[in-house]
């Protein structure tokens, strides 16, 4: 008897994923060494596995799980997941591809908007001067999260021991940089929303 809740479409999360990240879901048979091995499992609300196996099903609902977890927030593109695989899934590019799917049909985790915040901020530095500046990132990301005094203690050590530079260093050519913004903007047109 043919099962009508599990039908395969072109257009499915499933298909997006592979066909964005080259990386055949199909391969995890659920061993499991992915949410062992990874460092934030305990903190997830999905574990690693689970993903890739509702993917895997494609049964209705589980699109909606899948992109408003906090999992794919707190995915640290470590590798460690990758290293285990027997079957080499690059989990961490699905991750990525989830987020930005997340991002794009406003479903981001709202356990998730200071994580999202930062990454905002993280690509504004990157942006204006081709390279991180700590503090640059640092006040953006207050600003934007109004956590003001989170860790404000550390300031004078970090200062003192030439951790923290006041004024940024930029590359040379920061042309190529504000191309590479400009061709990403052009490719995807849904850009970062605030939350």
């Amino acid at each position: 008897m043919h099962d009508l809740t599990h039908q395969h479409h072109a257009d499915t999360l499933k298909s997006q994923v592979e066909e964005a990240t080259g990386v055949n879901i199909s391969h995890c048979y659920q061993c499991g060494k992915c949410t062992a091995g990874c460092p934030l499992n305990e903190e997830m609300d999905v574990m690693p596995n689970q993903i890739l196996r509702m993917l895997q099903l494609e049964l209705p609902g589980y699109e909606d799980k899948i992109l408003n977890s906090l999992a794919i927030w707190l995915c640290l593109a470590c590798d460690t997941c990758y290293s285990r695989c027997p079957q080499e899934v690059k989990l961490s590019q699905v991750m990525d591809f989830l987020r930005q799917e997340s991002i794009r049909q406003h479903k981001v985790n709202v356990e998730a908007k200071d994580i999202l915040k930062f990454h905002q901020a993280f690509l504004n530095s990157i942006k204006m001067n081709g390279r991180l500046h700590e503090v640059g990132l640092t006040i953006d990301y207050k600003l934007r999260t109004l956590n003001l005094m989170q860790d404000v203690q550390l300031v004078p050590s970090m200062y003192s021991k030439g951790k923290l530079n006041i004024f940024p260093h930029k590359i040379q050519n920061t042309s190529e940089i504000a191309r590479i913004f400009k061709k990403i903007s052009e490719n995807n047109p849904t850009p970062l929303k605030e939350m």
